[in-house]
């Protein structure tokens, strides 16, 4: 099976950057093109692929793929949101990184900056390094990345910060310096600098944010009727750190959706199934919370229960560069705010960048 046919398999299009690497072990040159690729338009390494296209396969995917993780967040600087999954093309077990475009130029790997020229990654040269830092000085800091009002010792949330300690260290994606300390695991996890809490830091382990940016409360109706009316099955408004609103939110949509029961052939027992695939229904909401606009104040996240659907809307337009058409293809998100987007993918929300919509 030859490159062109790989592609097809993993369903990624001609025309989409790719790198194929034989040697899963090599962190050295995976964690050069996943920072090429940061620096450059995003792309895909996929490991276990010799120099003639064929898959050769990988051993021991699942530890192999936490292993490479591990080594990449450990290397990259600043740190980036980068997807190692696990995928089978005839029989060979492959690891595909799905690298976004990066949003906080330049990034490095073990101190050195690479960029991605056509097929090939390459150390940047000192005047292209000069004018990515120029940029990032006269472009204006996303949100997310700007300075809370919050009190570091006051407004956080402690137990979320351990719960996210404990999730992130048993899913063996990072490894924290000092795990003792909530303000080193907030710098680590880039949400806090200089003893202070950036705005996505806020949302996430601010104990009330709410207080501070009223458009971070999600609202969810359940409707009697097709029609937007006055009268509510069930109505509540939802504030207070991301994961913990998230799960909230999650739970209101299951008790307010009816369950299909079922008889199969060779079974005995009723299964009973969601109304709406849950896998669909956690993937919307956590894009809403991960790819909103945050910086909207007259904005936030709705969800509305009809007798015949559900909807999930968030505040915000596309991301340049994001398409429906590119969405229902299953490209390379852009993401609008990676600080928070990172925090879910290591805590095991997100695990797909762009291909989710699928």
């Amino acid at each position: 099976m030859k490159t062109k046919a790989i592609r097809e398999s993993l369903s990624l299009e001609e025309g989409q950057n790719v790198e194929f690497i034989p040697d899963c072990g090599n962190i050295g040159v995976i964690g050069q093109a996943v920072c090429g690729f940061l620096n450059t338009s995003g792309g895909y390494v996929v490991c276990g692929v010799d120099v003639r296209g064929t898959a050769i396969g990988v051993e021991g995917p699942d530890a192999m793929g936490k292993s490479l993780e591990q080594g990449l967040q450990q290397g990259l600087s600043p740190g980036a949101l980068v997807s190692v999954r696990a995928h089978e093309v005839e029989g060979k077990a492959l690891l595909v990184i799905e690298v976004p475009a990066g949003k906080d130029l330049p990034y490095a790997f073990e101190n050195v900056i690479y960029l991605r020229t056509g097929q090939t990654t390459r150390k940047a040269d000192v005047e292209t390094i000069r004018d990515m830092v120029l940029r990032k000085q006269v472009e204006p800091e996303r949100w997310e990345r700007r300075f809370s009002s919050a009190d570091m010792n006051e407004d956080l949330d402690l137990d979320e910060i351990q719960s996210t300690l404990k999730a992130v260290t048993a899913s063996g994606r990072f490894r924290f310096r000092d795990s003792d300390s909530p303000t080193a695991i907030l710098e680590d996890l880039s949400v806090s600098r200089y003893g202070r809490l950036t705005n996505g830091g806020d949302v996430l382990f601010g104990a009330n944010p709410a207080v501070r940016y009223p458009q971070v409360r999600v609202r969810a109706a359940v409707f009697r009727t097709d029609k937007t009316g006055d009268t509510y099955q069930d109505m509540k408004s939802y504030q207070g750190p991301l994961v913990p609103v998230l799960e909230d939110v999650y739970s209101f949509i299951l008790r307010n959706t009816p369950t299909v029961s079922r008889f199969r052939p060779a079974d005995l027992k009723r299964q009973d199934e969601p109304f709406y695939p849950s896998g669909a229904v956690r993937e919307g909401l956590v894009n809403a919370f991960a790819h909103r606009d945050y910086s909207d104040f007259s904005g936030g996240i709705t969800v509305h229960i009809y007798p015949d659907r559900l909807e999930i809307s968030n505040t915000g337009k596309f991301p340049e560069g994001v398409t429906l058409a590119k969405l229902q293809k299953g490209t390379l998100s852009v993401l609008r705010n990676p600080d928070i987007a990172h925090v879910l993918y290591l805590r095991g929300y997100m695990e797909k960048i762009g291909r989710g919509s699928n």
